[in-house]
């Protein structure tokens, strides 16, 4: 797998991480509440569960991605090149279901789905 295909899953991975961060740590706080549409305790608490949930979604897509990365570093690129490829696609997946579902995120759903979009054509292409 070309090394500039595995930085962008590399990015992707991060941001995904960041997305684990402000969903299931970070959630309660009201600095966070407007990011994901919330503007009150009660609103936050109501959605708490979900996104904790859904935090933990992305932690494992990242992880994914960082275990692919390990077995290429191992010598094991077919097996990480798929597992890389995989979590890029369900990433990019979960990108064009925020889209479709609210129009309003299409910001937050470019950020999603771009960069493994890029490692998955760049995977290709080279």
């Amino acid at each position: 797998m070309p090394i500039l295909a595995q930085v962008t899953a590399f990015v992707a991975a991060l941001i995904h991480v960041g997305f684990f961060y402000l969903e299931s740590v970070a959630f309660t706080r009201p600095n966070v509440w407007p990011r994901f549409g919330l503007r009150s305790q009660d609103q936050a608490d109501t959605v708490r569960p979900m996104a904790f949930n859904q935090g933990f979604y992305n932690l494992f897509l990242a992880a994914g991605i960082l275990g692919g990365l390990v077995l290429i570093a191992t010598a094991h690129v077919p097996a990480g090149r798929a597992i890389i490829l995989f979590a890029c696609g369900c990433m990019v997946g979960a990108g064009v279901v925020l889209i479709v579902t609210d129009r309003a995120l299409v910001r937050a759903a470019l950020l999603q789905l771009v960069p493994p979009a890029l490692a998955i054509a760049l995977a290709y292409l080279f």
